[in-house]
């Protein structure tokens, strides 16, 4: 240890007696060695909570956030991970980071769309033909990233920065009681969602309760709600879905695309080296592959165990279904983009969609018509 070569109390009194240049020497050669003790003994420590169950594969995909930042870091950072009501509940860590009471947060933005319903825009909001890769890349290099921060920090006036990782795949339309063929047998449903959704199953007749996951089960036992969608299969057969309902729609344009928000309280982020700043914002990035890699393996895996192991009957959402989200879309966003800033982040997201996605549509392969060639009659729609 450098310790024991000249930066104890002991090794500092004996050079006060050597000669002036000795001195000056060993002082420059201790304001070296200094920080390399310092930061090897004390890293800097960020309370960070997330809107997830312990047991979550979101928490999971947070953990590798935390992983990847740490690592960069050398092990000046340390990120204390806790899962959702150790500190506040699931809905309440924004208002935590912003407050101080925590220095971090792992959430979605759906889980706040209660201050500005523009927040939703930031995941659960209308696609235009783009899926969750292309609209992330939009916060990227579409100037999607300036607009949440004058969101946050302008119109809101919250103390946070944020970054986004993990392009979600299509949330199932979820769990029922029985098949949906028909858009009408939403009409009087009591359903679970979050974020704009809210407004867009409302918009087809449900009546909507939003919920944070670790409610979602023992609400429906209760009554409170008959039927549900959370995010994946995983996440699902975890919380016990398939114990409660027997049919999962898959497909749907309610919570077309999503992604997580890392958020940080500004004044402790600013506060942090140039060179940790930018690891806790590329660790975003970084969490990306590592998040996507895990959603796909366990995603399809849970999938297939709901199918063979707890005799789920998982079908695909009609497009007559689907038809019918869009058309509340339209009048949500009718409404809604009478609000100034709420229109000009559509109106990016829409630009951006129509030049993206339609590069994306008109150039990728038909990967269903593969699938159907080497594994014929799987789909079954």
């Amino acid at each position: 240890m450098t310790q024991s070569k000249g930066n104890g109390k002991g090794d500092v009194s004996r050079r006060r007696f050597m000669k002036g240049g000795a001195l000056a020497a060993g002082a420059a050669a201790g304001a070296v060695a200094m920080p390399n003790v310092v930061t090897a003994q004390s890293p800097i420590v960020l309370k960070m909570q997330s809107s997830w169950p312990a047991s979550n594969v979101f928490q999971e995909m947070a953990q590798q956030y935390v992983e990847r930042v740490e690592a960069m870091s050398g092990g000046r950072l340390k990120i204390d991970l806790l899962p959702a009501g150790a500190v506040v509940q699931a809905f309440q860590v924004q208002d935590a980071t912003h407050d101080g009471v925590i220095d971090a947060a792992h959430t979605v933005t759906a889980y706040w769309y209660g201050k500005n319903k523009a927040a939703s825009l930031f995941g659960t909001g209308p696609v235009f033909g783009a899926d969750a890769a292309q609209l992330l890349a939009w916060i990227q290099y579409g100037g999607g990233k300036d607009l949440y921060r004058e969101l946050v920090q302008d119109v809101l006036g919250l103390n946070i920065v944020g970054f986004f990782a993990m392009p979600m795949p299509t949330q199932p339309l979820g769990w029922f009681n029985e098949e949906i063929t028909s858009a009408d047998q939403m009409k009087g449903l009591k359903y679970r969602t979050v974020g704009l959704a809210t407004d867009v199953m409302q918009g087809i007749g449900a009546q909507v309760t939003q919920l944070p996951g670790g409610e979602i089960v023992p609400a429906l036992e209760r009554g409170v709600i008959e039927a549900f969608e959370f995010n994946n299969p995983t996440s699902d057969r975890d919380f016990g879905a398939q114990d409660v309902a027997k049919f999962y729609m898959m497909g749907s344009y309610h919570q077309a695309a999503e992604f997580f928000e890392i958020v940080f309280n500004k004044d402790k982020f600013e506060s942090l080296p140039e060179d940790l700043r930018a690891i806790l914002e590329y660790g975003a990035e970084a969490a990306n592959t590592a998040n996507f890699g895990l959603a796909m393996d366990s995603y399809s895996a849970d999938l297939q165990a709901l199918i063979n192991e707890d005799g789920v009957e998982v079908r695909r959402t009609p497009d007559s279904v689907m038809a019918e989200e869009l058309k509340s879309w339209d009048e949500v966003l009718k409404k809604l983009t009478e609000d100034p800033f709420f229109n000009k982040v559509v109106q990016s997201q829409k630009a951006w969609s129509e030049r993206v996605a339609y590069y994306w549509l008109m150039n990728q392969a038909n990967y269903k018509l593969a699938y159907e060639h080497y594994f014929p009659g799987k789909l079954g729609f």
